[in-house]
């Protein structure tokens, strides 16, 4: 293979960077990918190409180091895996958390989503601008700290949703060098000490803030009166990072379980209990780990989807913090049940205490048996790679995924074929979320049929919930499918304030009014008034909150986040937010019904031509608000807090 690459050269720390992450992923191949070899190499072909799902572990790597992707690191890693340079690029341009231009060692990533801007997020970034200048980005930023050499250089930018929704306003530090660090609820004056600690005390101010994180990281386990906490029972109880106090409170127990009844009556438990997807698309997790274990084709792959990236959900982030090794031992069965060796443990870029709980669960696992050639001595293979994301909505999507652990750009593929035939690298693939495979830890303990006495039709099992916005106590709330809306914000301290609206589903959902509060929170209640449980967002907003402006937010990061595939997707979410802007400024083109149209037209066209869910979901919560009228009408109209059944919310 010919790689075209530029006359610059890679620094010894980018270097080194690159060759340690090369040789811990693939220790055969490290003299193969020696850093001399010559530009045109015999070992392209089929080996190089083997190792091109390296590419996302060595950007991580050199970025993790330098703080940024120079050109020359770029080429280093073009030739370690003789993947062409304008595809590395093309990759690493791809992601939101990479930075290919000179930035700040430390980078303060602000949310200022629909959760934590109008909640002090947009305070935070004033104190940032009065202590660092300008965003990152735009040449104004100041990477080299002032000249003080004692204050590591530091930038800021606006970030999408940190899954800290409950903890509201949060930050992510993104620290070269040092550990990632975030905090929840933050503070503008903590925030800046934060990005600007000297060099000196900055490991043992990172390291203190981080354990005081870790403490208050996971809510408190919320379910009603006389429901059973189910997946959430050892968050909080257990210590996530010991493996024999998991143990001491039934871990592995579902692994045994699964052992002693095997991989086809596991399959039959899963079917009896009518366990659905907890993602949002609610397909049968039992049909689909059939067909992929029924699959002649080898080898089989396991994937987990812990990208959850969605704007008011971080129910997943909970039960990874808190009750790791659960999920490591769901995997475990998964991929016994469909007879998968591996298991691709997708997690997003901005959990860094996750990442490292979850580290340090695999590797325990692995050393006590639990993970390996034999684990538990029972005859079967199984181990677990974890793959960072780094800062893409779009890889959520389970074929996007795919790509990305691939060494590609997150873009989704056609379907079919679906990944249960052709998935990772073309093979058989079972894809869950984290909370579908924990659900499988209790169908193994109580049965399928006990499952599937809780909730009814499609809707069994219990539910997370994670409810933030204008209620008296954000959380993450389990509660068996059937549970009314009312009672969950109920539960979670009730609205503060007057109750408006509440977005259910999340950015791809829909809005409810008070008079629908007493829906049942299941997939067929949720269909009845036109909304969706999608992935268990519960956004809660009173009669004070810009709900323009939330619109704009949401459609700002559906154009953000868009992959540009398919122009549906990649015009249509532009222009959404273009009419929402005009409308937020009361300069409408035309007239405001005209732009209301306009929207219906581009709803109807992404919903239609799009690619992926991402498009064709975009304008779900937009046409929600449009048709209770919940789009603040121009200056001198009716009171926008009146909604289209003539109610006040």
């Amino acid at each position: 293979m010919d790689l075209h690459l530029s006359t610059a050269e890679p620094s010894t720390s980018e270097r080194d960077a690159v060759d340690a992450a090369f040789a811990l992923l693939a220790p055969a191949a490290v003299e193969a990918a020696a850093a001399d070899r010559p530009t045109r190499s015999v070992h392209a072909g089929h080996a190089a190409r083997s190792r091109r799902h390296l590419l996302l572990p060595l950007l991580h790597a050199v970025h993790d180091a330098e703080g940024w992707l120079s050109e020359g690191a770029l080429n280093h890693v073009a030739r370690t895996l003789q993947v062409p340079p304008a595809e590395v690029y093309g990759v690493a341009t791809f992601y939101a958390m990479f930075s290919v231009e000179p930035r700040a060692p430390r980078v303060v990533h602000v949310c200022d989503d629909v959760a934590c801007g109008p909640n002090g997020g947009e305070e935070i970034v004033a104190a940032l601008t009065d202590a660092l200048g300008p965003p990152a980005g735009n040449g104004e930023a100041d990477p080299a700290g002032g000249g003080d050499p004692e204050r590591p250089g530091a930038c800021w930018v606006r970030s999408p949703c940190l899954g800290l929704c409950e903890r509201a306003p949060a930050v992510l530090h993104q620290r070269a060098g040092e550990p990632d660090l975030s905090q929840a609820p933050a503070t503008p004056d903590g925030t800046v000490a934060a990005a600007t600690a000297p060099f000196d005390t900055a490991g043992a101010q990172a390291s203190a803030a981080d354990d005081a994180f870790a403490d208050t990281a996971v809510s408190a386990p919320q379910t009603r009166t006389g429901e059973r906490l189910r997946l959430l029972r050892r968050v909080g109880a257990v210590d996530p990072s010991s493996l024999d106090d998991y143990r001491s409170r039934g871990g592995y127990a579902a692994l045994r379980r699964a052992v002693d009844l095997g991989p086809t009556r596991v399959i039959a438990e899963l079917k009896d209990s009518s366990l659905t997807g907890r993602g949002g698309a609610a397909f049968p997790t039992g049909v689909k780990w059939e067909a992929v274990a029924q699959s002649p084709e080898r080898p089989h792959h396991l994937v987990c989807n812990a990208d959850e990236s969605e704007p008011g959900t971080f129910k997943d982030r909970v039960l990874m913090e808190g009750d790791p090794y659960g999920l490591v031992e769901a995997m475990t069965i998964a991929g016994y049940v469909t007879g998968a060796t591996v298991g691709h443990l997708y997690l997003r870029g901005e959990y860094p205490l996750a990442t490292r709980r979850l580290q340090d669960a695999i590797a325990a696992a692995r050393a006590r048996g639990y993970l390996g050639a034999d684990v538990m001595g029972e005859g079967f293979a199984f181990d677990i790679e974890l793959r960072r994301g780094a800062g893409a909505y779009i890889c959520g999507e389970e074929t996007a995924l795919l790509e990305s652990i691939e060494g590609y750009r997150g873009e989704p593929r056609n379907k079919p074929p679906f990944p249960a035939q052709q998935g990772l690298f073309g093979k058989p693939t079972a894809i869950n979320n984290v909370e579908t495979l924990y659900n499988v830890l209790e169908i193994l303990d109580i049965g399928g049929r006990s499952f599937a006495a809780v909730g009814g039709d499609r809707s069994t099992g219990s539910k997370l919930f994670c409810v933030s916005g204008a209620v008296g106590t954000p959380g993450v709330y389990e509660v068996d499918f059937g549970t009314t809306l009312r009672e969950l914000l109920e539960l979670a301290g009730g609205a503060r304030g007057t109750l408006r609206t509440v977005l259910l589903g999340g950015a791809a959902g829909g809005f409810v009014m008070p008079d629908d509060l007493d829906v049942p929170l299941t997939l067929e209640g949720a269909r009845d008034i036109g909304a969706t449980l999608g992935s268990g967002v519960v956004l809660v907003f009173d009669t004070a909150a810009d709900l323009t402006g939330t619109l704009r937010r949401i459609a700002a990061f559906f154009r953000d986040e868009s992959c540009g595939q398919c122009v549906p997707c990649r015009v249509g979410t532009v222009r959404q937010e273009e009419v929402l802007a005009r409308l937020e400024r009361d300069t409408p083109i035309g007239s405001r019904e005209t732009e209301l149209a306009l929207l219906d037209d581009l709803a109807r066209v992404m919903r239609d031509a799009s690619i992926c869910g991402l498009g064709q979901t975009a304008p779900s919560a937009v046409m929600s608000a449009i048709d209770l009228e919940l789009i603040a009408a121009p200056r001198g109209a009716a009171d926008p807090a009146t909604n289209g059944r003539g109610t006040t919310a």
